[in-house]
C-alpha cells in the first residue's frame, strides 16, 4: 500500500537507480513520487524539462530544495531569483563565456602541464584527487589571477567541503526535523565549515591581481558577504563539477589507448610550432570535444536539479498546486533507453545535441560557467594525451556516489611519457 513516504526508502538506498528506474518506466511526462506530504514529481519528458527550465519565474522558480544549499553558498546566484539573480548572471556569463575564456588557454594549459608533470613522477594517483585540485586552481586563476590560492588554502577548502556535503545531501529530502541536539550539532558543524571556506575566500581576495571577474562582481556594488558568497560558489563549482568530469576524462583515455592516440594527434594539429594550443583552432578539435560531451552524458556532475511551482498551473497534462516540487535528473535523462541507443556504453561518436542532453541545464538559467568548463575539460584531454600514455592502475570501477554533486569513485591511474616527439609534448619540457 502506497503512502506519503513510500518512495523515500528506495530513494535513500540508491538515488541514481531510483531516478533511472522510475523515469524510464514512467507512463506520463510527470511521474508522481511519494516523498512527503507535498507534491513531488520527476519530470520524464525532455521537451517538458526544457519548457520548465525556460518558464517565467512567476510560474516556476527555484524552490525549497535549492534553498537548502544556502547553508553553505549563502545568497549567491545559485539560490537567488529575480533581478538580483539576473544582474549577477549577466556579469558571470559575460566573463565566463567560452569566447572570453579562450583568453585563458595559456594559463590553463600551464596549470595542467605542471600538475601532470608532478603526477608522472608518482607510481600512481587517484584521478579525482588530482583533477579536483587542478580545476580549483584554474577557477581561482580566472577569479583572482595566478597564485592567489596556496596549498594550505586548497587543503582547507577541500576539507570544509567534505565535512558538510554529505550532510547537505542527506537533509535535502528529509521530511521530519532532526532532534534538537542533532540539529544544533549539525548547525555548529555547518558554521565551522563555512567559516573555513570564508577564510580561504578572504585570503584569496587580498592576494588578487587585476581580475576582470572579481572586478566585475565588485562593480555591482555588492556587500563583502555577497561577493564572498558568489566567489565561494564559483570555487566550489570549480572543485566539484569540472573536477569530477575531468577525472572521468582521464579514466576513459586510460580505457581506450586508441582514442588517446587520436587525441594526441589532434593536440598536435591545434598547436603552434612551440607546442602551445591555439584557442582559435580548438573548435576544430572535434575528437576531444566529443570525448568531453560523452563523459558529461554518462557522468553529469549535477545529477539532479529542482524547480517549484509558484502558482496553480497545468503542466504535462496534470494540474499542479502552488509549491509542487519538480525534480529533473540528467542522470536519468542521459541514460534512458528511450532517448539513447545503448545508453550505458561509452560512445563519443554519438550525437549530443538532442533534448535529453542537459549536463549544464537549459534555457536562460543554464550553468553560467559552461563555456569555461568545456574549455578546461578539452584542454585536460589534449594536454594529457599529447604528452603521456595513460593506464589504469586498478580493477573494476564502482559507480559514482551521489551527493550534492556526483562524486567519482577511486580511479587509480598511471602516466608514462610518450616516446614520439611532437610540438606539444616538447613544450612540456620548457
Amino acid at each position: 500500500m502506497r503512502h506519503w513516504f513510500s518512495d523515500l526508502v528506495a530513494f535513500r538506498r540508491d538515488p541514481l537507480a531510483f531516478f533511472l528506474d522510475r523515469g524510464s518506466r514512467a507512463g506520463s511526462p510527470l511521474e508522481r513520487l511519494s516523498m512527503g506530504p507535498g507534491e513531488v514529481f520527476l519530470v520524464c519528458d525532455p521537451q517538458l524539462v526544457r519548457q520548465i527550465l525556460k518558464a517565467p519565474t512567476a510560474d516556476i522558480d527555484k524552490g525549497k530544495l535549492i534553498q537548502k544549499l544556502s547553508a553553505v553558498i549563502g545568497r549567491s546566484s545559485m539560490t537567488l531569483s529575480g533581478e538580483a539573480h539576473a544582474a549577477r548572471r549577466r556579469v558571470l556569463h559575460h566573463q565566463l563565456a567560452r569566447g572570453l575564456a579562450a583568453g585563458y588557454v595559456p594559463q590553463i594549459s600551464a596549470l595542467i602541464r605542471r600538475q601532470a608533470a608532478a603526477l608522472a613522477h608518482e607510481t600512481g594517483f587517484d584521478a579525482h584527487h588530482a583533477t579536483a585540485r587542478l580545476t580549483l586552481r584554474v577557477i581561482c586563476t580566472i577569479l583572482f589571477g595566478a597564485g592567489a590560492l596556496t596549498q594550505a588554502d586548497e587543503n582547507l577548502l577541500i576539507e570544509a567541503i567534505q565535512e558538510v556535503e554529505d550532510d547537505l545531501a542527506a537533509d535535502m529530502f528529509r521530511v521530519l526535523p532532526h532532534l534538537p541536539w542533532v540539529a544544533r550539532a549539525k548547525a555548529v558543524k555547518m558554521r565551522a565549515a563555512r567559516d573555513k571556506m570564508g577564510i580561504v575566500v578572504t585570503r584569496a581576495r587580498t592576494r588578487a591581481g587585476e581580475s576582470s571577474l572579481l572586478a566585475a562582481l565588485e562593480a555591482l556594488d555588492l556587500s563583502d558577504s555577497e561577493i564572498a558568497d558568489e566567489v565561494l560558489l564559483l570555487l566550489l563549482a570549480g572543485h566539484h563539477t569540472t573536477g569530477s568530469a575531468a577525472a572521468w576524462v582521464l579514466h576513459h583515455l586510460a580505457q581506450d589507448p586508441e582514442l588517446c592516440d587520436e587525441i594526441a594527434e589532434e593536440a598536435e594539429a591545434v598547436s603552434d610550432s612551440a607546442g602551445e594550443p591555439l584557442a582559435a583552432r580548438l573548435p576544430a578539435a572535434t575528437k576531444s570535444q566529443a570525448l568531453v560531451r560523452e563523459v558529461l552524458r554518462l557522468y553529469p556532475s549535477s545529477w539532479w536539479m529542482s524547480r517549484e511551482v509558484q502558482r496553480p498551473l497545468e503542466l504535462g497534462g496534470q494540474k499542479l498546486k502552488q509549491g509542487a516540487s519538480l525534480l529533473i535528473s540528467p542522470w536519468h535523462l542521459h541514460r534512458d533507453p528511450r532517448f539513447w541507443e545503448h545508453p550505458e556504453r561509452f560512445e563519443p561518436a554519438r550525437q549530443h545535441n538532442g533534448p535529453a542532453y542537459i549536463p549544464f541545464g537549459s534555457g536562460p538559467r543554464a550553468c553560467v560557467a559552461m563555456g569555461v568548463g568545456l574549455l578546461e575539460l578539452q584542454l585536460v584531454a589534449l594536454e594529457f594525451a599529447s604528452a603521456y600514455l595513460i593506464s589504469s592502475a586498478g580493477g573494476p570501477v564502482d559507480r559514482p556516489r551521489p551527493s550534492i554533486t556526483l562524486i567519482p569513485p577511486a580511479l587509480p591511474l598511471r602516466l608514462a611519457p610518450r616516446l614520439k616527439s611532437t610540438p606539444m609534448n616538447r613544450a612540456w619540457a620548457t
